[in-house]
């Protein structure tokens, strides 16, 4: 057949983006010491492909897409700590130390999702720090719920699940800030250190609740 009366062959179709694309898109710019309030939007929108214009389908301005990052990077994160502390349910040993190890891991992981509410905790815009603070507040509710289940199963209650659940949240998340830019064998260390903290944090609550409670 002639070349004339070959059929053209068709346009290649352009993938549609979405906000879960720009938001990868911006993950994958971060480095270790980068904040999302430095991200612009031309960076993002060309690693993510699309046109600058196109960002705007999807989000008002770089700063709520900031805050999309910070709620994925929650919502992420403690996915994968509740499945560690769902490991537990298998019988496969005590919550403290899966749950710190999954936590303290997020320091190498490769999408730096504990590196962005850390980092924008502490030097974002009070914007940002209001959605990481609804971040830490999942994370509490979340393990809030896990103590009272676990001490139920292993019938040993604890004093103040709520204020326990605070304690262990923040005292990660402060000690996972200091060890952020440490070497690994340090992190390892304190990584051992977060887990005797912990024990000795629901040592004192159920301490607290069997004095509470008084002579059986």
């Amino acid at each position: 057949m002639p070349q004339s009366q070959l059929a053209p062959k068709p346009a290649a179709r352009k993938v549609q983006i979405g906000r879960a694309d720009l938001i990868a898109a911006a993950l994958k710019l971060l480095g270790p010491h980068r904040s999302v309030s430095t991200l612009s939007l031309r960076e993002v929108a060309r690693a993510a492909g699309i046109a600058p214009n196109s960002f705007y389908r999807h989000f008002r301005d770089t700063d709520e897409l900031a805050i999309a990052l910070i709620d994925e990077a929650g919502a992420s994160l403690r996915k994968i700590i509740r499945e560690a502390r769902l490991r537990i349910a298998k019988g496969e040993g005590s919550v403290i130390r899966p749950s710190v190890e999954s936590f303290m891991d997020q320091l190498e992981a490769d999408k730096k999702l504990l590196h962005i509410l850390m980092r924008e905790g502490t030097v974002g815009s009070d914007a940002f720090k209001q959605a990481v603070e609804h971040e830490l507040r999942h994370f509490e509710e979340e393990l809030r719920v896990d103590l009272i289940r676990l001490s139920v199963a292993n019938g040993d209650p604890i004093y103040r699940p709520e204020l326990v659940a605070r304690a262990i949240t923040r005292l990660a998340f402060a000690i996972g800030g200091s060890a952020m830019d440490l070497p690994a064998e340090q992190r390892a260390l304190i990584k051992e250190d977060l887990v005797e903290m912990v024990t000795m944090i629901m040592a004192g609550t159920q301490t607290l609740k069997r004095a509470e409670d008084g002579p059986a």
